[in-house]
């Protein structure tokens, strides 16, 4: 049985987006697809973002802008509420995007001779970011054990000694995991931590997923709270625009505790990167403010969905499935579909059947699909329909 939502938020009004800009539903514009691919919920954002985007349009003047100090302490204060983090504001670097995040991180936070590390299958861009700053990238494929994803540790050491020849640098840390759905618990991040101490790597941590966790009796450990080694090695990516469905308006900040780190990203940043726009920050103040019991009742309708997802797709033999204990994003095994049906791609085997669905093989991982079920059930529930009727 579905959990009871909490009805003060309605998510299960359909919002219609086709015609609004919208990356997503333009992708298959004219066809007969329901888009959950890309990672953009189709809710609409929390009230008190909105009346607070309202009010500021309402004053009329949008000029160049800087996070004020009611923005900052709202995102510091959310930060000590959630994680028991404490974060000085003088810590706080703005961006307009976790991508712009992960390729300033390469450049500033390693040399052109030194190569970078990350575990896949993972967020594409954590793939591109290397090459596109030139920089060699080591690749530690993830393991399965007993149905859940999981480090290799072994495999991630002898991949590091095997490079050391490319001076292996920065490690860049998916966390939780895009597109597996792991939360990696206090124990693996601590044993990371060893590994990245012993091979003097720093350390860049995507935590754009933070603030969705699915598990009940679960938090979120930011990586560079583990302690004074990890805080001095670390430049943690966090944004709202996930959590409160605001890619849109283009705010996100970095968390760099060492100051050398700081420092060196904010001169790769120099005439590249633009300052955050005053409508994203004044999203982002209020995100973090007042956002706290919008974002319960949606995790409870994400639970809910998810589960959903479990039941109707589970039957399926020819697909293994991964339950996410974080984001709203469901990782799906189709190899074995793929072989008995002789499918080229599973990705076009849905998407003909009108589900449009991420390819496994962005993420490193051919022979997967990723679903987003950050929709309404009414939506999901279509998409499932047309899932089931060609397996």
């Amino acid at each position: 049985m579905l959990p009871v939502v909490n009805k003060k938020y309605d998510f299960d009004i359909a919002i219609h987006r086709s015609d609004t800009d919208s990356i997503k539903w333009s992708k298959y514009h004219g066809r007969d697809v329901l888009p959950l691919w890309v990672a953009d919920m189709d809710f609409q954002s929390p009230p008190q973002v909105i009346e607070a985007l309202e009010n500021r349009v309402r004053h009329g003047v949008f000029g160049y802008g800087d996070a004020a100090e009611g923005t900052t302490n709202a995102v510091t204060g959310a930060l000590m509420r959630d994680y028991n983090w404490k974060i000085n504001s003088g810590d706080f670097v703005w961006l307009p995007g976790i991508v712009s995040g992960l390729n300033l991180a390469c450049r500033a936070l390693s040399d052109a001779h030194q190569a970078v590390i990350t575990a896949f299958p993972t967020y594409s861009h954590l793939f591109t970011a290397p090459a596109y700053s030139m920089r060699k990238l080591i690749e530690v494929p993830l393991t399965t054990v007993n149905g859940r994803w999981e480090w290799d540790w072994d495999l991630l050491e002898s991949r590091i000694c095997d490079a050391e020849s490319l001076n292996p640098r920065l490690l860049l840390l998916c966390h939780p995991h895009n597109p597996v759905g792991r939360m990696w618990t206090r124990s693996e991040l601590n044993r990371l931590l060893k590994i990245v101490i012993h091979y003097n790597l720093l350390v860049c941590s995507d935590e754009i997923h933070c603030d969705l966790i699915l598990e009940k009796d679960r938090k979120h450990i930011p990586f560079a709270s583990l302690g004074p080694e990890a805080a001095a090695r670390t430049l943690t990516l966090m944004a709202p625009s996930k959590t409160y469905n605001l890619s849109g308006l283009g705010c996100a900040f970095a968390v760099a505790q060492n100051p050398d780190i700081r420092e060196r990203l904010t001169t790769a940043m120099k005439g590249i990167i633009p300052p955050v726009n005053v409508l994203g920050l004044t999203a982002c103040g209020a995100a973090y403010q007042h956002g706290a019991p919008w974002r319960s009742a949606l995790l409870d309708y994400l639970r809910g969905n998810r589960d959903h997802v479990t039941v109707v797709l589970g039957k399926i033999p020819e697909l293994k499935l991964w339950q996410p204990e974080a984001t709203y994003l469901f990782w799906i095994d189709c190899r074995k579909l793929c072989s008995e049906r002789k499918i080229d791609r599973a990705v076009d085997y849905f998407e003909a059947a009108g589900v449009g669905l991420s390819d496994g093989a962005e993420f490193g991982a051919p022979g997967y699909v990723r679903l987003n079920f950050g929709c309404t059930r009414s939506l999901l529930n279509q998409a499932l329909e047309r899932m089931i009727s060609v397996l």
